[in-house]
């Protein structure tokens, strides 16, 4: 992504476009990240620009849509009309902005091989197993080189024979200005929340994205051939805190200033450090409880604190209070004799979740994510609506003291 010159310089910051950042996983992949396949990819201005723009149309068959499809030095897209009528869109060379492809595809076109998120966060080979529903060449990103560095999103990536191809079972029309448009099978969905990322953010509506931008109401069923309702009062503008569903996965876009914003990787060790600093106690055991290091983010750890969802009281482990008429998977809580589930809390290690960084004092149910307790969180469409940071759905809890555990800090 870097140029020769910004590498020999690095005092020379390339220009930052933004980054995608796919919920489910905390920080990083379950397996790690590994060259274009991880839980996080940063967009950068490139050293030469690759955007492409539409140019030439052609009705098939003739010679030049031949030509267009053949041709792996020119970008096109070809709607497949019938059996005897292909048109194809060829796309020229555009100086002025660059792109990115997002897909389930390893081919050299991808910059962010994306695949299905596993709930939980877990590698498990039968799930992996099971046929995916990302497309191999979901979407493609163009960011203007010039400021203010607009980004656009649109459905359908290039191949590597530079060419998009919409089958004769794609949702696909012709567009008043004589123009060729369509959808994907299993679609790109985008949803910008109002009022931004911020702790005033609320849901926006869940939109679908065309192949040349436009913007229409979701399908009736995900794969429906008869697309939507346009919605010409909206663009495909990427916003900070845009989500876009690829069904299968669904990645949160932050803008280079929003992001400036946010807290650091430093910034949460420090908050993971004043936590522990307090020495919070077990108010049965009476043991030191602590998070452990971002480093060990997945590893329960021994003196890990641990939650009863349904009350919110926090302890150290314990081996009592099992439910066996509720298959050991309930325990009831010592201090209030409420029964639920019993779950290690844990620390975010994605800081690009973060709306602010204060201090935690709520959790998320099932996984046991914690957060702070700000009007951000009426805006939990990025962590609930579309799957929690593990990518666990479900409600969130006030995390409630007990004596001497947490005391003001109210992580207990």
């Amino acid at each position: 992504m870097f140029s020769p010159d910004q590498e020999n310089h690095p005092s020379k910051a390339p220009v930052k476009y933004g980054e995608l950042i796919v919920l489910g996983y905390n920080g990083s992949l379950p397996n790690g990240d590994r060259g274009r396949r991880k839980s996080r990819f940063a967009l950068f201005k490139r050293p030469k620009a690759n955007g492409v723009k539409p140019s030439t149309v052609h009705i098939a068959c003739t010679p030049q849509a031949a030509k267009a499809i053949s041709n792996k030095d020119q970008h096109s897209i070809s709607y497949t009309l019938s059996r005897a009528q292909t048109v194809v869109v060829e796309y020229t060379h555009d100086s002025n902005t660059d792109m990115f492809q997002i897909g389930r595809s390893t081919e050299s076109p991808i910059d962010f091989v994306v695949t299905d998120t596993v709930p939980g966060s877990q590698s498990n080979s039968d799930t992996q197993s099971v046929q995916s529903t990302i497309s191999r060449f979901a979407c493609r990103i163009i960011c203007e080189r010039n400021p203010p560095f607009t980004a656009r999103i649109y459905a359908a990536g290039f191949d590597s024979s530079k060419n998009i191809f919409l089958g004769e079972k794609a949702a696909k029309w012709k567009t008043s200005d004589g123009q060729m448009d369509g959808l994907t099978t299993n679609g790109v969905l985008v949803m910008h929340p109002r009022n931004g990322f911020t702790e005033d953010s609320k849901p926006g509506v869940w939109r679908e994205i065309s192949v040349c931008g436009n913007v229409f109401s979701l399908r009736e069923t995900r794969s429906a051939q008869q697309r939507g309702k346009m919605v010409e009062n909206e663009t495909n503008q990427l916003q900070d805190g845009s989500l876009i569903d690829l069904c299968g996965a669904t990645l949160l876009w932050r803008t280079a200033e929003g992001l400036a914003r946010t807290p650091t990787l430093k910034h949460l060790e420090a908050l993971r450090q004043e936590i522990n600093a307090a020495r919070p106690q077990c108010p049965v055991g009476f043991n030191t409880l602590a998070f452990p290091s971002m480093k060990r983010k997945d590893v329960v750890d021994e003196k890990q604190p641990w939650v009863y969802l349904n009350c919110g009281h926090v302890h150290g482990y314990h081996n009592w209070g099992n439910k066996e008429e509720r298959d050991g998977k309930d325990r009831e809580c010592p201090m209030c004799r409420s029964v639920g589930p019993y779950v290690p809390l844990w620390l975010g290690c994605e800081a690009g979740f973060y709306v602010d960084a204060g201090p935690p004092t709520h959790a998320f149910s099932p996984c046991g994510h914690v957060c702070s307790s700000g009007p951000h969180m009426e805006q939990r469409w990025s962590l609930v609506a579309r799957g929690c940071v593990p990518a666990s759905s479900g409600s969130w809890a006030q995390l409630g003291t007990a004596g001497s555990l947490l005391g003001e800090l109210w992580l207990g």
